[in-house]
């Protein structure tokens, strides 16, 4: 397996000299277009070499406040110059996030055999801005290394942060900024390995390496010893497969925790939809539905990196979901961890059997707070989309927290109900309860199976990331083509939170 190296980040109180390419901003103020972040002197230097300002320079070449929108300027003395659309002149974390990550992309394009040296002068000066910025500029620059005998050169050599703040906070904000888009990018490299190089026990090995050398402990549980320990659901679900499941549980507990947080991630390393076939065009990106692990996974070693001072426990529930002749069946009865017994209506809904498993075993270490993240359903698709992850939960607090700590992180969240009845739809004549209900509310039905493995007086929040967790079209903002890493920040602000 290959990874993504990011560019070095460093935080300036000026534009470097040295810069290849500078990133300044357009934004409209009370339905004027102003420039953002231009240094006065890239000013004088462009009028003095092509007779005009650089604001009527970027106009005339195209540049508008849209967000997003991205002009390309000669600058002088071989320099360039990106400019770039911010929208409102009262800029948030998310926008400045956004503007930096398709600069940088942009200014990637201009690299030869060299990487570009890249200075993002936004005018930031607000912890969570400068964050922001440092964040997408990080993220923007990602790209997945190619499986081959060739490793190419990086698009981006270096990226510099400048702001006018020298502030303490202003540093502590890069260095956060740099933890949580390394975490972000591995979720992202995870989720784009190939299934052949990625399955359940290359993934725990991988997980167990991405956490040396920090205060997390990790136990692994090979399908021996989840066997012996009575985990039905990973144990159906990855018995077709010649590589047995894995259940991987990170456990960081620095002193003076003042939380306790349980992450459940559904790491289906390949999806083939077992007995119930998947269509071939519907199988092609399932090497993607291991995302929930590779967030949850990824959100617990940045955690840990910060040094916040909650307790994480994780669990990554793995399995590689193949049709065979020792495949589970339709209409077969799994025994959970815990004793529930699930009449298992479709193969292809093998994501709430992991995590049932892995659900039960959370609970018993008492957290304040369970979160799960799974590539669940299809139908959260048809419901929000390719760009909006779904949260169902059992209470008005924890949705509340992961709200917040969503429109913090900058990630899309939409809160589902799990309305009253829906449990009975998974009633069953031949075991406690069926894997599945009707064709309708599909996203609805698989969040109140899950709930029924987490202790009633338990808080707990699902989110569905099936959608924004795989982006199959072309990149956009500061998220790129593959794995998106979808869920790390918004677990990491949700653990900064409980400790605040």
């Amino acid at each position: 397996m290959t990874s993504f190296t990011l560019p070095s980040l460093t935080l300036a109180t000026s534009c470097p000299t040295d810069a290849d390419v500078l990133v300044i901003g357009l934004a409209d103020s009370t339905g004027s277009a102003v420039l953002v972040g231009a240094p006065d002197q890239l000013d004088k230097r462009v009028n003095k070499q092509f007779g005009t300002s650089l604001l009527d320079l970027a106009r005339s070449l195209g540049a508008d406040t849209k967000p997003g929108a991205t002009v390309l300027l000669p600058g002088p003395d071989g320099q360039r110059v990106v400019v770039v659309g911010l929208g409102e002149i009262d800029v948030t974390p998310e926008q400045v996030r956004r503007a930096a990550g398709t600069a940088v992309r942009k200014a990637g394009e201009l690299a030869g055999d060299q990487g570009v040296k890249v200075a993002v002068c936004l005018d930031v000066v607000e912890p969570e801005v400068i964050r922001g910025a440092a964040e997408g500029a990080l993220l923007g620059s990602y790209r997945f290394v190619k499986v081959s005998g060739e490793q190419p050169s990086a698009k981006v050599a270096s990226i510099t942060v400048v702001s006018s703040s020298a502030k303490p906070e202003a540093k502590r904000a890069i260095d956060a900024a740099r933890i949580v888009a390394t975490a972000v990018c591995l979720a992202r490299d995870w989720v784009n390995t190939p299934a052949n190089a990625l399955y359940p026990e290359t993934f725990a090995d991988a997980a167990r390496g991405a956490v040396k050398g920090t205060r997390i402990e990790v136990e692994v549980l090979d399908e021996k010893v989840l066997e012996r320990g009575g985990y039905g659901g990973l144990m159906a679900v990855g018995g077709g497969s010649d590589r047995g499941p894995r259940l991987v549980r990170f456990d960081y507990a620095p002193r003076g925790a003042r939380g306790h947080l349980a992450l459940v991630g559904k790491g289906i390393t390949f999806d083939t939809g077992g007995l119930n076939l998947k269509t071939a065009d519907g199988m092609y990106t399932m090497k993607s539905d291991m995302a929930g692990a590779a967030a949850v996974l990824a959100a617990t070693r940045a955690i840990a990196e910060l040094g916040l001072k909650v307790r994480v426990t994780t669990y990554a529930a793995m399995a590689e979901n193949m049709p065979s002749g020792t495949a589970y069946r339709p209409s077969d009865v799994l025994t959970m961890f815990g004793g529930t017994t699930v009449e298992n209506v479709n193969s292809d809904a093998e994501g709430r059997l992991v995590m049932a498993d892995a659900l039960v075993r959370a609970g018993q270490d008492r957290p304040d707070l369970i979160v799960d993240v799974a590539t669940l359903t299809g139908a959260c698709m048809v419901a929000l989309g390719e760009r909006v992850a779904g949260l169902m939960t059992n209470a008005d607090e924890a949705a509340d927290r992961v709200l917040d700590a969503a429109e913090s992180a900058g990630e899309a969240f939409w809160q589902l109900p799990i309305p009253e009845g829906t449990r009975s739809k998974l009633d069953s004549k031949v075991a406690d309860l069926r894997s599945g209900g009707n064709r309708y509310g599909g996203a609805l039905t698989a969040a109140a199976f899950l709930q029924t493995f987490v202790p009633d007086d338990m808080l707990w929040a699902h989110l569905d990331i099936a959608g924004p967790a795989f982006n199959d079209e072309g990149p956009y903002d500061y998220v790129p083509t593959g794995g998106t890493g979808m869920a790390v920040r918004t677990l990491v602000a949700l653990a900064q939170s409980l400790q605040d």
